[in-house]
This record gives structure tokens, C-alpha cells and sequence, in this order.
């Protein structure tokens, strides 16, 4: 049964994007729908600007629910991998990005378009069409990938830390209370703006990628002609930087952001534009930050390649634009998006979990209230933060991509879901897939899930003293 919201104000709503107006208290009633009859892109993107969205979305409130999702990704997860793609093979994974956009831009427009026809979140039609076994399997494999971008996002800090020279020890624990306090205190909505003014250090990306000068001409040559390298690097990188870029638990947000404002199927064909555009912009800001670090990283390795390992290499990439200052502001950016991400990331899990089965929750709920909703959020945060406190400081860039990695492995049995859900004539009604939709999410899905396979292949077979993919 549909969960229902204990605040008045907030009935008939549910998902993830509630958690904004949860988290303030006194809880204010949630705006009306945004698009009752077709207003303008305009009067809905005014309208959306009031309203407080979690991670980096709310400084991009202004835009549709595509482009907001689109540019979520560059958070420190984001930032790092698409900093170690450039350091290892310079522009030679650029190309990858053109069929990630066209499989992203497909997948987003599909969500909206089940929040569109249904006004139901993702995690509400699962349970519904695939009964509570299906839920669980879904919100098992939302679990596992939000854990893991959970202590890539305390991984970061713990990175921008060693950068700024503070002991783990002390801004860690700090976070995690911190965390705590902001969300079930209610004062989360003020300090977001000093976070998200401080992930703003990332846009020096496109400005550093001019300035390193780069061989343009060999970057064109590298996005229209693959040189792709058969060797378990290559593919760690490919199927991290899809897992990364195609967020398991976005595709959470758009639906639910859709069907929160009730937008029409008359409408609809504007919220398909934005999907497409916000696909679009988002991977051209990951190619910036690719650039910027082959022009500088990968060129000052003469052609080798450097393995990322340090939060301090990554930075080398905006030497060109802030000289002497680059460490000291890429840890500050890192430090804002990590936490933004840290504190929604866990609140989304224990969000989607709950809902999906039932369980009492929300954030101005006691414990006793709603205890699996609180242990949920206060369990991922404590794990995160107790993981990145033990492990070397050599191993969090490592740790951070490897997250990013088995999103992308556990990428495809979300898609499943989604593809058999949006082919559903009972649920979509003459709104499902057409052939060209339904082919390039199935290729994602083959090509992705084998690309995975191999990648495991050539991991485990090592380890039996099998060579394979050196």
C-alpha cells in the first residue's frame, strides 16, 4: 500500500524529492503542482526555483528535472572518474561519450515519460508490477550501488581533508553529525547554499580546458575515431565512467520530480526536449573536465598515462586557470559536493526502501516512529564515514572509482525494470516504447552487461592464474 506522508500539506506525494521539505521543520506545505494545464517552460522553471531539490539540483532548480539530473553526476564520484579517464588515456575515451549521452538521454526520457503517464515514482511501479519480491530485488540492488556512492562521497572528503592537511579524524565525524543535525534539525536548506557555492570551484574545468591549450584537432580525431584498448583497465574505466554518469538512483529523481508536478501527456513533448538537452549539456561538461586533465596530466606524462591515485594529481588539471591555488580549490569543490551528495544519497536509499515496503518513515518522524527509515539513513552515513577512516590515503581515489564501477555493473538490472515497465501497455497505456527507444536500451543494457562480465572475467581468472586482458 502507498505509504502515507505524516505532515499536512505533503498528502498524495511521495519519493525522493519529498526529503527537502521533510527535512525543515516546521514542515511547509509543498507548493502546488507546477504545470496544471500547460504553462509556459518559463512559468514552470520560475516556479521551480522555489522549491529546495536535493545534491547539486538545487543550484539548478531553475532548469528542468533532465538537465538538473544530467548534471548531478559531477559530483566527486563524477569528478574523479572522468579526471582518471583523462590522466590514463588522455582523449582516447572521449568517443565513449557519444553513445553514453545518446543511452542517457534515452534512458532520462523514459523515466519522465512513466512520471509523465502515470504520476508514479519508479520504486512505486515496480512494487505494483513486479510485487514485493521485484521491489525487493530493485531496492536491494538500489541499496548496494547508493551504499557504495555513500563512501565514495566520505572517500572524497576524506581526500579534499588530506589535501587542506585536516585529520580524517576530526572533519569526518564532523560531517556525519553535521549531516545528521541539518537534516532532522532542519536547518539543511541554509547550509546547502554553502555547499553548493562551493561545488562551483568544479566549473573552472571548461576554463582550464582552454587554457592548457590542448591539440583540438586531436581531440576531434579522438570523438569520432575510436581507439578503444582490449585490456581490464580500459573496461574498468568505460563501465565506471557509464555507472557515474548514468546514476542508478537518477533515474529515481527524474520520474519522481515528473510526477510530483503532474506535468500532462499534452505537455509532455517539452520535458522530452529537456531529457535530450540535459544529456547533451551534462556530458559536454565531462568532456571539459576530460580534456582539461589529458591536456595537462596525460601530456606531462609524455604519453604514458598516470593512474590516478591521489585527489592531488586530479587537481593538477586546473594548474592552467588557478596556478598555485588548484589543490586548495578543487578540495574545497570536492568537500561540497561530497557532502551535498553524502547527505542525500542516504536519505534517497532509506526513502525509496521504505516507501517501497511500507515502513513508517520521514524525517520529522522519531526513531521509535519510524525506526528501518532512521537506521537506514544513520547506518549508511556511519559506514561510509567508518570506511573512509580506515582505508589508505592511496586507496581513496582508487575506492571511488571502483564505486563508481560496480554502479555500472548493477546498472543494467535497474534498466530491466525500467525497459519492461515502459513496454507496458497496462501501465503506459499507447505511451510505450518505440522501436528505436526500446533498441538502443536494450543495446545498453547487452553491451553494458557484458562489458561487466568481461570485466569480472578478467579480474577473478588472474587471481586463478589464468592470464586474460593484461
Amino acid at each position: 500500500m502507498e505509504q502515507k506522508v505524516h505532515a499536512p500539506g505533503l498528502q498524495g506525494m511521495s519519493g525522493p524529492m519529498l526529503f527537502a521539505q521533510r527535512a525543515i521543520k516546521p514542515i511547509k506545505p509543498i507548493m502546488r503542482p507546477v504545470i496544471s494545464r500547460g504553462p509556459s517552460l518559463a512559468k514552470r522553471f520560475r516556479a521551480l526555483r522555489q522549491q529546495p531539490f536535493f545534491r547539486p539540483l538545487a543550484a539548478l532548480s531553475f532548469l528542468g528535472p533532465g538537465l538538473i539530473a544530467a548534471n548531478a553526476g559531477n559530483d566527486a564520484g563524477g569528478i574523479t572518474t572522468y579526471a582518471a579517464v583523462g590522466a590514463q588515456y588522455g582523449y582516447g575515451l572521449l568517443w565513449m561519450l557519444i553513445p553514453i549521452t545518446i543511452s542517457m538521454a534515452v534512458v532520462q526520457e523514459m523515466c519522465a515519460r512513466m512520471g509523465a503517464a502515470t504520476n508514479k515514482g519508479l520504486s512505486d511501479l515496480i512494487r505494483e508490477r513486479f510485487g514485493v519480491r521485484g521491489a525487493a530485488f530493485a531496492m536491494l540492488t538500489l541499496f548496494i550501488a547508493n551504499a557504495l556512492l555513500t563512501i565514495s562521497e566520505f572517500a572524497g572528503i576524506a581526500a579534499a581533508s588530506d589535501i587542506l592537511g585536516i585529520p580524517r579524524l576530526v572533519t569526518i565525524p564532523l560531517v556525519v553529525i553535521g549531516l545528521w543535525m541539518l537534516i532532522t534539525r532542519g536547518s539543511y536548506s541554509r547550509a546547502e547554499k554553502v555547499f553548493l557555492a562551493m561545488t562551483l570551484a568544479f566549473f573552472a574545468y571548461p576554463v582550464a580546458a582552454f587554457l592548457a591549450r590542448p591539440d583540438w584537432g586531436q581531440v576531434a580525431l579522438q570523438v569520432v575515431h575510436p581507439a578503444a584498448h582490449i585490456t581490464s583497465a580500459y573496461i574498468l574505466l568505460f563501465v565506471g565512467t557509464v555507472g557515474t554518469t548514468i546514476t542508478p538512483y537518477m533515474q529515481l529523481y527524474i520520474q519522481s520530480s515528473v510526477a510530483e508536478q503532474r506535468i500532462p501527456m499534452e505537455t509532455y513533448p517539452n520535458e522530452r526536449k529537456d531529457a535530450y538537452t540535459g544529456a547533451v549539456f551534462g556530458d559536454i561538461i565531462s568532456a571539459f573536465i576530460i580534456i582539461a586533465t589529458g591536456a595537462t596530466v596525460y601530456v606531462g606524462s609524455h604519453g604514458a598515462g598516470v593512474q590516478l591515485q591521489t585527489a592531488q594529481q586530479a587537481a593538477q588539471a586546473l594548474v592552467p586557470f588557478l596556478g598555485k591555488y588548484a589543490e586548495t580549490i578543487f578540495a574545497i569543490g570536492l568537500i561540497g559536493a561530497s557532502v551535498l551528495a553524502a547527505a542525500v544519497v542516504p536519505l534517497t536509499t532509506a526513502y525509496a526502501f521504505c516507501e517501497s515496503f511500507g515502513f513508517e518513515h520521514g524525517i520529522s518522524m522519531t526513531f521509535r516512529q519510524a525506526p528501518i527509515f532512521h537506521g537506514l539513513f544513520i547506518g549508511l552515513l556511519v559506514a561510509g564515514a567508518i570506511v573512509a577512516l580506515v582505508i589508505p590515503g592511496s586507496m581513496l581515489v582508487p575506492l571511488i572509482i571502483v564505486a563508481q564501477v560496480i554502479n555500472g555493473v548493477l546498472l543494467p538490472i535497474l534498466l530491466v525494470f525500467i525497459v519492461l515497465l515502459v513496454n507496458d501497455r497496462n501501465i503506459m497505456g499507447k505511451y510505450v516504447n518505440g522501436r528505436i527507444n526500446n533498441i538502443i536500451a536494450y543495446a545498453t543494457v547487452g553491451l553494458l552487461s557484458a562489458l561487466s562480465l568481461i570485466m569480472i572475467i578478467s579480474v577473478v581468472l588472474p587471481l586463478l592464474g589464468v592470464p586474460f586482458l593484461s
